[in-house]
């Protein structure tokens, strides 16, 4: 019985039947760990790089935003992908299904070496962007400069995990992922530590932090490939399945683009912010010494890591609503998608709660920063600047929750103007308040206390206007759509049920 019980969680989950809420919250739970443990890689080189090199602290956390808009945009396709290979499953149409996933392949293939090149030719002009030059910040600049280096050339490893993982969620198996990507984060923390403490050279010694996420993640995307073709017969690829077809390709990048042209509108914005944060600390030094002060880049970075792990269950609960809609439109249920609809939003709504109280415990006298920056890097400052990012970001998580679950709702149903036109909005949002905000808040002095926190709600309302167009969406193709769902189908999800 414990047999059966073990291999039944490792089979792909049907969710075009059983109760909503109940396939959506098990397809979501696995997606949820995924997430937790792909937040862990960045998590780890930046406790690590924290408390073995304070100083650099600020350089790697301060790339999150430049290594975002290149891996959303693939990011973005993948999962832009996965909505013809979810719509080919719930049809149960195998072949058609194999063809796209032999052109996801090819077509990543090609995005990541393209965006390997654009990356690496680039990554000091993005830099500047966020003002982390050597003019600014030697020590800041060399660490940034390195890591994100050493990310971008590997960045054709996560492309692909991130496939295999598009198209292992498309047909209901959110667990397999979960697996190697926990092996994989476990190898990621050995070698982090091994690489710290070896290489000499705090640039080396970034690096190796840098290096030690290629790695893991390039094994964990080779397991991962090889164990699904094991265990999926209709995974396994033939030769006929690479015969491209531009009808194929069309369709898939029809659904991708748009989706990583909408990842990286949102990019756009988080490096804006990113660029407005580092502002409040160019020409700071530490009193009595001739350090630079990294008190804003390091309480927004730390915030930041923090907040991108307590909002993980909306990100999950978002690409579980992507393969849910999907599978179930493919096999012509609206209705069904209606109802998981509903029930995905009071899952946030439970979420959001939950999330806000955490939020409190751990902020409680700057308690987080601990984990991730050296006890003698801590400034007053510095607990200000993360727990005010903290306090007005994620009591106005709701909007981000709902924003997760219309979004890949709209594209699971292959609407994709409606996403991309969504991170537009909060591409303008965000631009807006990071150039205005401090004008209008504190005219006379743009780096105040005061300016910060006007600075801080360029998230919440960036989330809002994009709520404002996704919602219309939301209720034009589904709200507002019969159902056409077959009698068979009916008697499927009553059986289930």
């Amino acid at each position: 019985m414990p047999f059966m019980k073990t291999k039944t969680l490792f089979q792909s989950v049907d969710l075009t039947v059983g109760t909503p809420w109940k396939v959506i919250l098990r397809f979501a739970i696995p997606i949820f760990i995924s997430i937790i443990f792909q937040n862990i890689y960045s998590m780890v080189d930046a406790m690590i790089v924290g408390h073995y090199l304070p100083l650099q602290f600020a350089g790697v956390s301060d790339t999150n935003s430049l290594v975002f808009i290149i891996l959303q945009f693939a990011f973005g396709c993948t999962a832009g992908f996965s909505v013809i290979t979810g719509r080919n499953f719930g049809r149960k149409d195998y072949p058609a299904f194999r063809r796209s996933f032999a052109n996801m392949i090819a077509i990543s293939l090609i995005i990541s070496l393209i965006l390997t090149l654009i990356a690496t030719v680039f990554a000091d002009d993005l830099l500047a962007i966020i003002n982390v030059t050597p003019e600014n910040d030697l020590v800041t600049y060399k660490a940034a400069s390195t890591y994100l280096s050493v990310i971008y050339i590997g960045l054709i490893t996560m492309v692909f995990y991130n496939l295999i993982v598009s198209v292992l969620r498309s047909i209901g198996d959110s667990i397999t992922p979960l697996f190697f990507l926990i092996l994989s984060s476990i190898i990621n923390i050995g070698l982090d530590f091994l690489f710290v403490t070896t290489f000499k050279g705090p640039d080396a010694k970034v690096a190796g932090a840098a290096i030690a996420t290629v790695i893991s993640q390039a094994i964990s995307a080779i397991m991962c490939f090889v164990y699904s073709f094991k265990k999926y017969e209709f995974l396994r690829l033939k030769r006929s399945d690479f015969s491209l077809q531009a009808k194929e390709i069309k369709e898939l990048l029809i659904q991708g683009l748009p989706l990583a042209f909408q990842f990286s509108i949102l990019a756009i914005g988080l490096i804006i912010l990113q660029g407005a944060i580092n502002t409040f600390d160019i020409g700071k030094l530490i009193p009595g010494t001739d350090t630079p002060a990294h008190y804003a880049q390091d309480g927004y970075g730390a915030a930041g890591k923090m907040d991108n792990f307590l909002l993980s269950p909306f990100a999950a609960l978002g690409t579980a609503m992507l393969s849910f809609t999907a599978q179930n439109y493919g096999a012509n249920n609206i209705k069904r998608i209606k109802q998981g609809l509903n029930q995905a939003f009071l899952i946030v709504g439970v979420t959001y709660v939950i999330i806000n109280i955490m939020s409190l415990l751990l902020s409680m006298d700057g308690f987080f920063l601990y984990i991730f920056i050296n006890e003698s890097n801590i400034y007053p400052e510095t607990i200000y600047y993360a727990t005010t990012y903290m306090h007005v970001a994620l009591p106005s998580s709701l909007f981000l929750g709902v924003l997760f679950v219309s979004r890949n709702t709209i594209q699971g149903l292959g609407k994709s103007l409606y996403p991309f036109l969504a991170g537009v909005m909060e591409l303008i949002a965000r631009i807006l308040i990071c150039l205005y905000i401090p004008y209008l808040i504190s005219p006379t002095n743009l780096v105040s206390n005061s300016a910060f926190v006007g600075i801080c709600f360029a998230d919440p309302l960036a989330w809002f206007a994009a709520i404002i167009v996704l919602l219309y969406g939301v209720i034009k193709f589904v709200y507002l759509i019969k159902d056409k769902k077959t009698n068979h189908q009916n008697e499927l999800v009553n059986k289930a049920n």
